[in-house]
């Protein structure tokens, strides 16, 4: 059709990536094929929920039907510019809502197989362990966790000043194992920053993203581990131990309970452990 040719000519004048590109023209190419007897500007609002309702009854993903509209959109939006069209039949349609992944975590076993790996006899080996053990121990993000500052730590109290989004602060807490990796790190470590480069600057995230992913190559875990993966696994084995979700969601840093709510997926082997020895008809 002439119009998505004219739409596929405009975005290519005006630098869209080849990526982009082809996907519109993938896009464009099965809605029209989808209407062999319709000319585009006499598609309709029901014309174009028809269209994507093909979609779901082919169990696309709500990804790719989202793909597909926005495509769409842009499509009529320039159809609605050049006056080839006067009613916009996509102003009505809206994107499905995205589906909530459910966060990536460890299971026991491969925690302790990672924070065991490292060599702690050796200077990278031991950093490695104490960003590895900490990440896990105190749930904070990769962007807190390479802006701790020595002077941040109480180690008295065994917990940390750290700086969320916004420069919110918060309070996280670390346990026995940890304490021993910064007590030993700390004897030779005399720095601003606790995670320092060569150079005495504090290191990057792309750094500690490299750690994780090396350590856990190393120690063969099978699944993709990043530090927001141990900061999954820190909250998931929390709320499985018996912690509240309110607490877990304080530790983290979360503002509102909903986003914490997420992990209430993967908690539910404890939920059901907690039902077969305690509801009277589930006993044995």
């Amino acid at each position: 059709m002439i119009e998505v040719n004219d739409f596929l000519n405009y975005v290519k004048t005006r630098g869209f990536s080849n990526y982009t590109y082809e996907s519109y023209k993938e896009d464009l190419e099965a809605f029209v094929k989808f209407f062999p007897n319709k000319n585009i500007k006499d598609i309709e609002v029901k014309d174009i929920r028809e269209y994507i309702r093909s979609m779901y009854d082919k169990k696309y993903k709500a990804t790719t039907i989202s793909r597909h509209i926005s495509t769409l959109k842009s499509f009529y939006n320039y159809l609605e510019s050049e006056d080839i069209i006067k009613n916009n039949p996509m102003v009505l349609i809206s994107n499905p809502k995205k589906e909530k992944k459910l966060p990536n975590y460890l299971n026991y076993e491969d925690t302790e197989k990672l924070l065991k790996t490292p060599d702690i006899n050796t200077k990278e080996g031991l950093m490695a362990a104490l960003i590895l053990e900490m990440l896990y121990s105190t749930g904070v993000r990769v962007g807190e966790l390479v802006s701790i500052k020595v002077n941040d730590i109480n180690r008295k109290e065994r917990s940390i000043l750290v700086f969320g989004k916004g420069r919110k602060e918060r309070i996280v807490f670390y346990g026995s194992n940890c304490e021993k990796l910064l007590n030993k790190y700390l004897e030779k470590h005399q720095e601003l920053y606790l995670f320092t480069n060569k150079h005495g600057e504090k290191i990057n995230e792309r750094t500690v993203r490299q750690i994780v992913s090396d350590t856990a190559q190393k120690a063969h875990i099978n699944v993709k581990v990043t530090p927001h993966t141990l900061r999954h696994t820190y909250a998931t084995h929390l709320l499985n131990d018996g912690a509240d979700l309110k607490s877990v969601g304080d530790l983290l840093g979360h503002e509102n309970l909903s986003t914490t709510g997420i992990y209430t997926h993967v908690s539910n082997d404890r939920l059901r452990k907690v039902y077969l020895n305690a509801h009277p008809r589930a006993k044995k």
